[in-house]
């Protein structure tokens, strides 16, 4: 579980590097069994170590640790009862955040859209920490492994603490691209059809390497 903790704190420490949280805002999670490690509410990233490893199980008892799990809890939480996810990713990341106070939904600016499972929702605005927000963000979520929250940020979950980050990272991204589109004057941003994403979709599933027979 330890090696699991500074992975974690890892990637924690990567948001703030890349510019997608500013001081403690933010959190990121890992399950290992029916435990949950999760990043402590206040503690600056870079200080994390291992006697600060904070754990919960999936009622949020805490299981290891002494430091209070992040207020994010709830969201956290409700992601692992209600999908597959192996790990979280939560951010306050700028273009992320702008676009989640402009529409309901990020348009498909760009094929890549297809990887987050389709044009990304917007959870309607509830405070931080609450379970009104974290039911918003499981219906947004529908169908999808990210999604905006309303004047708030990002979150986003995978198979690993790697596949939420990028998927975070992608999001921020092609937010970043609509942003620029959308701004220049007297012009509309084409956008990706249904029809090519579903086809996008289908491919990204054989993208990458495939181990070499023996």
């Amino acid at each position: 579980m330890l090696c699991a903790w500074r992975e974690l704190a890892a990637t924690a420490r990567r948001t703030t590097a890349e510019g997608l949280v500013v001081g403690t805002s933010g959190n990121v999670s890992a399950r290992v069994a029916d435990t949950v490690l999760v990043t402590p509410s206040g503690v600056p990233y870079e200080r994390l170590g291992d006697g600060d490893l904070c754990a919960v199980d999936l009622e949020g008892r805490r299981t290891a640790g002494s430091l209070t799990p992040t207020s994010e809890l709830p969201m956290h939480l409700a992601v692992y009862r209600h999908t597959g996810a192996r790990a979280v990713v939560h951010t306050h990341a700028v273009h992320a955040t702008a676009v989640s106070a402009l529409v309901g939904e990020l348009p498909a600016i760009h094929y890549m859209t297809a990887a987050l499972g389709g044009p990304v929702r917007v959870a309607p605005y509830a405070t931080y920490g609450s379970d009104e927000l974290a039911a918003h963000m499981l219906t947004a979520l529908e169908g999808r492994s990210a999604c905006l929250l309303q004047n708030h940020g990002t979150i986003a979950y995978g198979d690993d603490l790697r596949q939420a980050y990028e998927r975070t990272a992608q999001l921020e991204w092609m937010c970043r691209v609509w942003l620029a589109a959308h701004s220049v004057p007297g012009r509309t941003p084409s956008l990706i059809p249904d029809g090519e994403l579903a086809r996008v979709q289908e491919k990204l599933k054989g993208y990458g390497q495939r181990p070499t027979p023996e």
